[in-house]
């Protein structure tokens, strides 16, 4: 049995990393048309454009992981299907639960890989990749951070105005709150110094709201430096400029802990991170529910359109599943059951499928 399961494993291997090569490629020839129109400008060269879409090849592997294994597997089993060697095994008594189980350990395993592989490695690929052609392109190192932001700190509020690089800020306004409707002091800076810990506003200006009389005094006076202690930390500044589909999973938490601790909207991080943790449950239960399409193909001529059609019902759920992330945010509902509803359809369903098939 491990003689056959390696062979399984291989014929799998092959066809997933043929469709990842095939996949990977139209999409980095995409990207690099997207740059096209920016070579010429500053010192950005031909080889810059190709280094840098080089360089998000990694992040375009972890967002196509999804369909990669999937084609692969289908494609691979569809290959073993047509050889006959799918009705040999099953002459043999092997059944189809033993080869479900074979396919989703090679599964289980590229998921696995994928998982580390987008987790740790795109993030820091795709970081410098922006770095490096901003700096080919000679602008600002970071130039998202050009844009400022708000965060909500306790009681107080923060504005920055333009953040450079995570650590030097410019135009900053920092609102302090007595209670949550009493105002207590307000300080403005053009700019300011951020350690990790402590924030040092220069040559601040500092309006002091004195509210305890019939009408409240504004006193007002020009400081060297104003030191104020916050709680986030530099991970979340350099966190404000990416999308929820740039950060890692561990990053995603932290981001909602954080502004569910400060009553901040999470809305749109919550079904970025549920989503995350479900994806690998549905891409298993997608593979499942296309091998029932493969075994009931076995004495049937359109053994193509039949693998089409498994394909195409697998890719319909997934969308499903990210349109219910969508749904959740235009209709408020609950995200968690938004991203694991479609999940536990296509596991029911696929189980039903396949004792079907292996009854047979």
């Amino acid at each position: 049995m491990k003689i056959l399961d390696r062979y399984i494993a291989k014929t799998l291997l092959k066809y997933s990393l043929s469709v990842m090569v095939v996949l990977v490629g139209i999409f980095a020839f995409f990207k690099f048309l997207e740059e096209v129109g920016d070579i010429g400008r500053a010192s950005y060269t031909l080889f810059d454009a190709l280094a840098y879409v080089g360089l998000l090849i990694p992040s375009i592997v972890y967002a196509l992981s999804s369909l990669i294994i999937l084609l692969g597997c289908i494609l691979g089993l569809g290959y073993l299907a047509g050889n006959s060697e799918l009705i040999i095994m099953r002459g043999a008594g092997i059944s189809v639960v033993e080869i479900t189980k074979t396919t989703l350990k090679v599964s289980l395993v590229f998921i696995v890989i994928m998982i580390i592989f987008g987790e740790f490695i795109s993030p820091l690929f795709s970081d410098y990749a922006k770095k490096y052609r901003a700096q080919a392109l000679g602008e600002s190192v970071i130039s998202s951070s050009q844009q400022g932001f708000w965060l909500r700190d306790g009681n107080n509020f923060i504005q920055v105005d333009k953040n450079i690089d995570g650590r030097i800020f410019e135009k900053i306004t920092l609102i302090n709150l007595n209670t949550p409707s009493t105002l207590d002091s307000v300080v403005y800076s053009d700019k300011a110094v951020f350690d990790g810990k402590n924030m040092v506003l220069q040559k601040s200006n500092y309006h002091q709201i004195n509210s305890d009389q019939e009408f409240a005094v504004i006193g007002q006076k020009t400081l060297q430096q104003y030191l104020t202690e916050v709680a986030f930390d530099q991970e979340l500044i350099k966190s404000l400029k990416k999308e929820p589909k740039e950060f890692s999973t561990w990053q995603l938490f932290r981001r909602v802990q954080f502004l569910s601790n400060n009553d901040l909207s999470t809305d749109i991080y919550e079904v970025e991170l549920y989503q995350r943790i479900m994806k690998p449950l549905t891409l298993i239960a997608m593979i499942i529910l296309s091998l029932p399409f493969v075994f009931g193909s076995l004495r049937d001529s359109s053994l193509g359109r039949k693998i089409f059609t498994g394909v195409v019902i697998s890719l319909f759920f997934e969308l499903s599943s990210r349109l219910g992330g969508m749904i959740s945010l235009r209709f408020d509902l609950n995200h968690l059951l938004s991203a694991s509803l479609p999940t536990v359809v296509v596991f029911v369903l696929a189980i039903f499928m396949l004792r079907r098939v292996s009854t047979r």
